[in-house]
Parts: C-alpha cells; structure tokens; sequence
C-alpha cells in the first residue's frame, strides 16, 4: 500500500507542476478590475508578475495536490483489498 501512495503522490506532483502556472494566471484574472480583452489581461499580469510568479505557491500546492492524490489512491486501493479485489500493479 505504500507503494500506492507513494506513486499516487507522485503523480500528484506532476500534475501540479504542470497545471500551476495557468491556474496561478487564471486566479489573477479572476481579480483583475480591468476592461480590455484577456490577451491584454494577461499581458499586463505577466509583466507585473513575472515568470517567477507564475510559480510563486508551487510547493505549498504540490504538499497539497500530492497528498490529496497519494490518499485517494490509497483509499482506492484499500477498498479493493477489503473486497477481496487485486490492488492496482499487483
């Protein structure tokens, strides 16, 4: 089971390290007050921000979206070993 986890941590890993950057210019967008079109939005935030910014929070997100991940695999699996079912790769 620690091998479940530990891949579902993983996996959870990579998928912040590839959706923060978007979902970190999204939440900005969110809160810009301006008028204009989203190209100009976006333009406008990433020179405030820079591309470093675009990453600020990313550790803090991948301790959370790696454990959120790691616990749901792990649950997954602990109910098909309950029921008498093969754990995943087993």
């Amino acid at each position: 089971m620690s091998v479940t986890f530990a891949s579902g941590y993983l996996a959870g890993i990579f998928c912040a390290i590839i959706s923060h950057p978007a979902d970190t210019m999204v939440s900005k967008l969110y809160n810009l007050k301006t008028e204009g079109s989203m190209a100009d939005n976006v333009s406008k935030i990433y020179s405030q921000i820079g591309f470093m910014g675009l990453w600020r929070g990313l550790m803090t997100r991948i301790l959370m979206i790696g454990t959120l991940t790691g616990l749901q695999w792990w649950i997954y699996d602990s109910f098909k070993t309950a029921v008498g079912l093969q754990t995943s790769g087993g």
